[in-house]
């Protein structure tokens, strides 16, 4: 729980430092043009006007309803699990079901910031910066661990650290992208494989388990890109970048003559374990991410494999609307 009492008008179950951050850096030009890619990708995916027939006054209300939904899912993980990863709803304890480090909130960070919620973004993100750690004896989701802690960390630096997102922390000295460098150099034994596409599971302090499944699928081997470019932009490192990059090539390489990619593969044969092409689970996000890879680097061979990929998908798995 944070440090600091709570105002009479506060919600309650969850307290916040008033404790000073650490001191600020100037912001480098590669941060810069991680954060205008950012925002690009987020401008593409996401509407700037009304849906048909929704008038301001019910948009301000859905607004509201969003808010309250949030702050009530939030409160209850924040009074009765952090920081544990998960709040078990029945039981109202917590849980850790990914790594033990405090998953919800890093899972928050940027919601709280898109919800304007200056004050509580970044006593979060001081506790983060003090607290969490990833030299542990756990053994993690790569997919997971990638598009949730990851991405949580990468994004809510991105915020806290630019004027332009208007929740700029001034005394802010990126100790979220520290964490996310070092989150990520202990996820990379996983693309240690023949094809490049990593293994399902890590160890963050042992690495790879010699008896871990070759088997993952493609959605977990092909939905690293935009975390890892982003990361190899800010630290100035390309090997993030470069092994995913691998691993979408070692899955692209092995479609069929259709076009079409199954569900599961062995990582060191390159077999596919599990044939069966389709837009559903195990799948869904390697199209995703091909896209918006293209859409935040601006690299035409994403783009490519997306518009191959798509109309393979639309000629032969497409029959009435999904």
């Amino acid at each position: 729980m944070f440090e600091a009492e709570r105002p009479a008008t506060e919600r309650p179950g969850w307290i916040l430092s008033t404790k000073p951050l650490p001191s600020e850096t100037s912001t480098q030009r590669r941060r810069e043009m991680a954060l205008i890619h950012f925002f690009l990708l987020f401008l593409s995916v996401f509407p700037t006007s009304l849906a048909d027939g929704v008038t301001p006054e019910e948009a301000r209300e859905l607004r509201d309803e969003v808010r309250e939904m949030f702050y009530h899912a939030f409160d209850g993980y924040m009074e009765h699990a952090f920081p544990h990863d998960e709040l078990r709803p029945m039981s109202c304890t917590g849980e850790d079901t990914l790594g033990s480090y405090a998953l919800t909130l890093i899972d928050s960070l940027d919601t709280l910031a898109l919800l304007g919620d200056r004050e509580h973004f970044a006593a979060s993100v001081e506790w983060i910066g003090k607290n969490l750690h990833f030299d542990i004896n756990k053994t993690v989701s790569v997919f997971e661990t990638t598009i949730r802690i990851l991405g949580g960390l990468l994004s809510a630096h991105l915020i806290a650290s630019d004027y332009a997102t208007g929740m700029r922390i001034p005394t802010y000295d990126d100790q979220l992208l520290h964490l996310a460098e070092d989150l990520a150099r202990r996820l990379l034994p996983a693309f240690e494989t023949p094809t490049g596409i990593p293994f399902g599971s890590v160890n963050l302090l042992h690495g790879v388990d010699e008896h871990e499944s070759k088997i993952t699928s493609t959605a977990g081997g092909g939905t690293l890109t935009l975390e890892f470019g982003i990361l190899s932009r800010l630290t100035n490192d390309p090997i993030f970048e470069q092994v995913t990059k691998n691993a979408v090539h070692g899955l692209w390489a092995r479609r069929s003559r259709l076009n079409l990619v199954g569900a599961h593969i062995n990582v060191f044969t390159g077999e596919w374990t599990q044939k069966d092409a389709g837009i559903g689970t195990s799948i869904d996000s390697f199209y995703e991410y091909l896209l918006k890879a293209y859409l935040l680097f601006g690299e035409e061979e994403y783009l490519y494999i997306f518009r191959e990929a798509y109309a393979a998908a639309m000629h032969y798995l497409f029959n009435d609307p999904w």
